[in-house]
């Protein structure tokens, strides 16, 4: 089992989440390399929780079903539960946001590509949209009558 981390300073803001519900999936991006010949593959991969294919050989099921071209062996990928939030805290700890189960390959890159989401920290407010692509994000909370950001994330894959 692996685990998606995140380190980030957030201001004003807390429970940082993807955005992923069954009407709105999140597609998590991954670099992805295959463990038997260390081939990585060139481009990025996408992989949502609703999405299952089936495993060539098994009965099995994997939200990501892999072929590496060098190799030719199969590998998978399954998300096997939700996201969790993370939580504003001074100074910022590293928390975990999401394990995944792969065999047979390594996800050795996260790009946080696709919507997040979060709260006030002090308030109500909702802040939805949030795009974190740049590695940073900043927005006003009307209600705290503050700026709220979100800087220096670090995404990290650990094993668990």
């Amino acid at each position: 089992m692996y685990a998606l981390t995140l380190t980030a300073d957030l201001s004003g803001v807390t429970d940082l989440l993807p955005l992923d519900i069954e009407a709105e999936p999140f597609f998590y991006t991954f670099k992805v390399q295959c463990t038997s010949c260390r081939e990585t593959h060139p481009n990025a991969v996408s992989i949502s929780r609703f999405e299952k294919s089936d495993i060539s050989g098994s009965k099995g099921e994997a939200n990501f079903v892999w072929r590496c071209k060098a190799c030719k062996r199969e590998s998978t990928a399954t998300l096997p539960s939700l996201p969790t939030p993370y939580n504003a805290s001074s100074p910022p700890t590293r928390q975990t946001i999401l394990v995944f189960d792969c065999r047979g390959l390594e996800f050795t890159e996260f790009v946080p590509v696709g919507e997040f989401t979060a709260r006030g920290a002090e308030t109500t407010t909702k802040f939805t949209g949030i795009d974190l692509s740049e590695g940073e994000w900043f927005d006003y909370d009307e209600k705290a009558g503050e700026e709220v950001s979100m800087k220096d994330l670090k995404w990290e894959i650990r094993r668990v």
